[in-house]
């Protein structure tokens, strides 16, 4: 459930971050039978996985030869339901303090912004690479069109059905969009600076490919220059080569891919060991230098770390069981498989 605006709520596991893998941090405390409340900066859950690819196909999910990046998120936030997460969206954890003296048990408060603070016996970091977002397009007046015909993530295909579309970069992004949008938008032009793509080799041929079908445009060695336009809505795109040869394009919309900028915000300034901009962990526990205080998925570093969403699911199991003496420490924890215990209420 959401959380309403409020001050001094409590609960037995904070979770920072509602990616994939804090939302499976979740479901994994839930079945230890702990609350959980759960803060991200974004307005949604999902993480990078509904932010940046939602509808990119998933190939390496146990279960799931295939899964849409939303699809996964929807499937996390039904096996977390049955324990009633609360969700703080929207809101970022500013401060990270400890506390002392609570029912003879340590603790942490997070403060959070709007006012919010929640006290909590332990804390999950779960936030992915730290605090993100797109490079913008270095143009005059690209503020008139983000958000209506100038975009940094793609959220829905059908958003783009019968549209002109630009999409400019070399990357990964770049590439992936120009061949999912085949049959969805009417025209797709790809603008980039240079011959060479920096993407999966094979994705480059299949564009490519493409291409010398007739099936999208290929604008290089250009980068944009200028967007026309009015009311929010590009009209058309003017691209430029390094020696100033210069084309217009008609365009109804830009996809701008041109990476993303990250940090780690406010979790720096927390007395976390960090290595390489990541968080140092106890391979065996996910445990920082702070007690009480784990972090998993791709923020968490150790020797052999695989930034993969199934690597993360394990650390999120192996956090949640190392948190149980700290929340029970006069309660033996007996390990049981799921088919054994069972879900709450079934």
């Amino acid at each position: 459930m959401d959380a309403e605006s409020g001050h001094g709520l409590d609960t037995d596991v904070a979770v920072i971050g509602a990616g994939p893998i804090g939302l499976f941090s979740v479901f994994q405390c839930g079945m230890l039978g702990f609350r959980c409340h759960v803060i991200d900066v974004l307005d949604t859950t999902g993480g990078q996985c509904a932010a940046l690819y939602p509808e990119k196909p998933i190939y390496d999910i146990p279960g799931y030869p295939s899964i849409l990046a939303m699809d996964l998120i929807d499937r996390l936030l039904e096996q977390a339901a049955p324990f009633e997460p609360t969700y703080h969206l929207g809101h970022p954890v500013l401060r990270l303090a400890p506390l002392a003296g609570r029912d003879d048990r340590d603790g942490w408060r997070l403060e959070m912004g709007g006012g919010t603070s929640i006290t909590a016996r332990a804390v999950i970091i779960a936030g992915g690479a730290g605090a993100f977002g797109p490079v913008r397009l270095p143009l005059a007046g690209v503020a008139n069109y983000e958000g209506t015909s100038l975009f940094y993530l793609v959220r829905r295909k059908a958003d783009l059905a019968g549209k002109r579309v630009v999409i400019a970069g070399g990357g990964d992004s770049a590439v992936d969009w120009a061949l999912a949008l085949q049959g969805v938008a009417s025209k797709i032009m790809v603008v980039h600076r240079r011959e060479k793509f920096r993407a999966a080799p094979d994705n480059v041929r299949r564009m490519h490919a493409l291409a010398d079908a007739g099936n999208l445009e290929m604008v290089v060695p250009y980068q944009l220059s200028a967007l026309e336009g009015e009311g929010g809505h590009i009209r058309a795109v003017r691209v430029a080569t390094l020696d100033g040869e210069e084309k217009s394009l008609e365009a109804d919309v830009v996809l701008a891919f041109f990476g993303l900028v990250n940090n780690l915000g406010p979790i720096a300034e927390w007395g976390i060991d960090l290595k390489h901009n990541q968080i140092a962990v106890a391979p065996d526990t996910c445990a920082t230098n702070l007690p009480g205080v784990f972090a998993v998925g791709d923020i968490a570093a150790y020797p052999g770390k695989l930034k993969l969403i199934l690597s993360g699911f394990s650390e999120a199991a192996m956090a949640a069981h190392a948190i149980h003496p700290l929340i029970h420490p006069d309660r033996e924890l007996h390990f049981e498989y799921s088919t054994t215990k069972g879900l709450p209420g079934a």
